[in-house]
């Protein structure tokens, strides 16, 4: 699986998941762009990853931003030569009862989870179609995105969502040669999951060990997390894919939790 100066743009880029994916199409030949909020963070990687700046960079985005959204696109257009990737993976989690849920926690997560998957992937789209040479959108989405669990209702409203998304952009997006799909992964101990652990702790009234034993990984096949790179290499396999064979899709990846 390579991706031949394929040009990505990965949000939410300079630490978990979204690192790794960015470090793995960089291996596979693939220029990439570091999206984040926190620019000095993306910058760094993306100074790991090539200190020459020739075939990956830095982008300081804020997805909830239109202006901030389109501008940045922009600029991976004009230093690294179009967008052939979209990789939606910028988000957050914040737990909690719904009758005890602040309507600024909802609208936060909400925002950035689903907001910011739309406002990527129209300036992508947008590129994407006047280039001519087709493209692959990915959207982080989770387990989550099939099957809920308490105490993350707008966890698993937004990723329900963006399924919702990848089909109509699978549609839109076939005759332009724009393939869409959907990555499902289980539990990955990135420090998004780790802030759960105590939280969760608490909100059940359970200890942490029993958080991961009994909540998180409770119906997976072998009892483990599933990997960053587990992850990442889904994406590659995904952002590779040569046709529309593979469009609309969602691909759990999750060590059986959730079998389809």
């Amino acid at each position: 699986m390579t991706l031949n100066d394929k040009v990505a743009v990965i949000t939410g880029a300079a630490s978990g998941i979204g690192k790794d994916i960015a470090k793995v199409f960089f291996a596979a030949g693939g220029k990439v762009a570091i999206a984040d909020l926190n620019i000095d963070a993306a910058t760094a990687t993306a100074a790991e990853l090539d200190p020459t700046g020739a075939r990956a960079i830095g982008v300081a985005m804020n997805v909830t931003d239109e202006a901030q959204v389109d501008n940045g696109m922009a600029s991976v257009v004009a230093k690294l030569g179009g967008i052939d990737i979209l990789v939606s993976n910028a988000g957050i989690q914040t737990v909690g009862p719904i009758d005890q849920f602040a309507f600024a926690d909802w609208k936060k997560l909400l925002a950035i989870h689903l907001d910011g998957a739309f406002l990527t992937t129209r300036a992508a789209l947008r590129q994407m179609y006047a280039q001519g040479r087709g493209g692959s959108v990915i959207y982080m989405g989770s387990v989550h995105s099939k099957e809920a669990s308490m105490l993350k209702a707008p966890y698993v409203t937004a990723k329900h969502g963006l399924i919702g998304l990848a089909k109509v952009v699978a549609k839109e997006g076939a005759k332009h040669g724009v393939r869409a799909n959907v990555i499902c992964p289980g539990f990955v101990r990135t420090p998004l999951v780790e802030k759960q652990i105590p939280e969760q702790a608490r909100a059940l009234g359970i200890s942490e060990e029993d958080v991961i034993k009994t909540v998180m990984l409770k119906e997976t096949v072998d009892g483990e997390f599933t990997t960053v790179d587990d992850v990442a290499q889904t994406a590659l396999f995904l952002a590779s894919f040569p046709t529309n064979a593979l469009t609309g899709q969602s691909i759990v990846v999750s060590h059986g939790w959730f079998m389809q």
